[in-house]
């Protein structure tokens, strides 16, 4: 069995992989987007991208929040009259930013104890895969990594996919992680 050395350059954005004299390169990605909802399912990105960094692939990661700032009309009941209500659309904004930098926050604690390099960022958003896209391009984000609800036929097609979405626009590589590879 031939055995593999690992050398990494000192500075250098790529892994050096030696064997029989001759080279292979794994790449190592200088900055890693990592889009975060809230919910359980997209954290589980979170473990895949502290591997990469334990294998040495990671120099920074970008947490990103992308916060829903649509106004939240409710809907009226047949003969229901319409009156003007006072609604502070700023206050609305800035309870829901205050939410996601907060969120943020906490995830960007868990992932600098293990010593990985994070920013955060919480941006106004209507649309979370446009959101997602222009800010990986603009950052100059190496890879996008995350999680995807797995869905197929009618719930795909009914309820659409952010993840979907960002794949088909981006750029920038996309790894999805599906629910059942959240165990790392």
């Amino acid at each position: 069995m031939v055995s593999i050395q690992k050398k990494m350059r000192v500075g250098a954005a790529k892994v050096q992989w030696l064997k029989s004299g001759l080279e292979m390169e794994a790449k190592m990605y200088k900055k890693i987007l990592v889009p975060l909802d809230g919910s359980e399912l997209a954290e589980c990105a979170l473990a895949h991208v502290k591997k990469l960094f334990q294998d040495g692939h990671v120099e920074e990661v970008i947490l990103l929040n992308a916060v829903d700032t649509q106004i939240p009309w409710r809907e009226f009941s047949p003969g229901e009259e319409l009156h003007p209500v006072a609604f502070d659309y700023n206050g609305f904004v800035k309870t829901y930013m205050d939410k996601s930098r907060k969120y943020l926050a906490k995830a960007q604690s868990r992932l600098s104890a293990e010593g990985i390099n994070v920013q955060t960022e919480s941006i106004e958003s209507n649309g979370p895969s446009h959101t997602i896209t222009d800010y990986a391009q603009k950052s100059g984000a190496d890879l996008i990594i995350m999680a995807t609800h797995g869905y197929t036929g009618m719930k795909k097609m009914m309820l659409g996919s952010t993840a979907l979405k960002v794949l088909h626009e981006s750029n920038v590589p996309v790894l999805l992680i599906r629910p059942d590879a959240c165990r790392v």
